[in-house]
């Protein structure tokens, strides 16, 4: 019989044996799952995932190494890993190291050899909970106090742990526009392609007050991805607020877009178990394409607020459930989407949202 060295153990107290990943300990969070078959590195570098233990889907994890170009942000962001297969050797020319080391350089608890297919179906059925990784020997009953003690995603906010800690600039100074973009968490791909349409861009700390951007002459405005519950933002909601009835133009991404949509008096609900990978159809109501999208949230905008306010349209409709996928500002230029255009990973159907805003930022100059 296989010995295992590693145990998952989840809130409702199902147990899953398996061997160490990277750093020997333990870790807890939200357990979640992510369907995309390549782009490892991208998913457990985005802030997004803050404070959750990822699932990957695909079977194999660490075949292809890690690359200083294929980040997302600083450093490893996800609270710990859980798949099938663990590569501790590489093959990919342009990498420059193993996932192992990365891990245990930045002390990332994992656990591999684990029926992910089983997990995955597991978590589908019973939805979203806390669970908790060891690898260094402690007993079911020491992993039961850790779980009880680890929050509940519901009711926490999380940008102010990823978030940048000051103002930074990215981009020429001779660009043709100049953004001002609220870091809740921010991926660095949205701000390549802002970079990529002749935009300078000013990366803000989460909490910096609207009235200090809008002393700015800024173009437009982007609101970002980031990590926990959009509802336990009540301040960062008010500056949306105050940033919106500027009048310029204004872009938001995933938290980006609960909070535009909190803002204006919306709601926001925990999922199930979320959308995340980087196949996911999502509907375009105002031109009737579809495309496939890359997506990471657990909370979402209720679909019934949608319906009953009047200062919102519903621009996108994730096609698997009819869930909110994007909304537009009646009589403003504002707009916002549930999914990530800059996709990394992920395919490139939804890029054309950044040349929206920049068409947006161009009609008000």
């Amino acid at each position: 019989m296989k010995e295992f060295n590693a145990v998952l153990l989840l809130s409702d107290g199902t147990v899953f044996h398996g061997n160490p990943a990277g750093h020997i300990g333990t870790t807890s969070g939200e357990i979640c799952f992510n369907t995309g078959m390549t782009g490892y590195q991208e998913i457990f570098t985005d802030p997004s995932y803050f404070g959750q233990i990822m699932v990957t889907a695909t079977a194999h994890i660490g075949n292809y190494g890690v690359s200083s170009e294929d980040i997302e942000s600083e450093d490893i962001k996800i609270a710990g890993l859980v798949c099938k297969k663990f590569s501790q050797t590489f093959s990919r020319p342009a990498a420059s190291g193993s996932l192992e080391e990365e891990f245990k350089k930045n002390k990332l608890v994992g656990i591999c050899d684990v029926d992910t297919r089983a997990l995955v179906r597991h978590i589908r059925k019973s939805g979203a909970m806390n669970a908790v990784i060891s690898s260094d020997g402690k007993s079911i009953d020491e992993l039961k106090e850790i779980l009880n003690n680890t929050p509940s995603m519901e009711g926490l906010e999380l940008s102010s742990k990823v978030s940048c800690k000051e103002k930074f600039t990215e981009g020429p100074d001779n660009a043709e526009f100049k953004v001002a973009l609220m870091d809740y968490g921010v991926k660095k791909n949205i701000v390549r392609c802002l970079v990529e349409r002749n935009c300078q861009v000013d990366v803000y700390p989460y909490s910096t007050k609207a009235e200090e951007v809008l002393s700015k002459d800024y173009d437009g405005i982007m609101l970002s991805n980031g990590p926990g519950d959009p509802s336990a933002m009540p301040e960062e909601i008010k500056e949306v607020s105050k940033l919106l009835a500027s009048g310029k133009p204004l872009f938001g991404i995933c938290l980006g877009h609960q909070l535009l949509a909190l803002s204006l008096g919306l709601k926001t609900e925990k999922m199930r178990f979320g959308h995340r990978g980087i196949n996911h159809p999502v509907k375009n109501l105002v031109n009737g394409s579809c495309e496939i999208t890359s997506q990471n949230h657990g909370f979402v905008v209720s679909n019934e607020s949608v319906e009953n306010s009047d200062k919102v349209e519903l621009t996108h409709q994730h096609l698997n459930d009819q869930t909110v996928a994007g909304i537009s500002v009646k009589g403003q230029k504002a707009f916002s989407v549930q999914y990530h255009p800059e996709a990394s990973p992920g395919p490139h159907d939804s890029r054309y949202v950044f040349d929206q805003f920049i068409d947006n930022m161009k009609a008000s100059k």
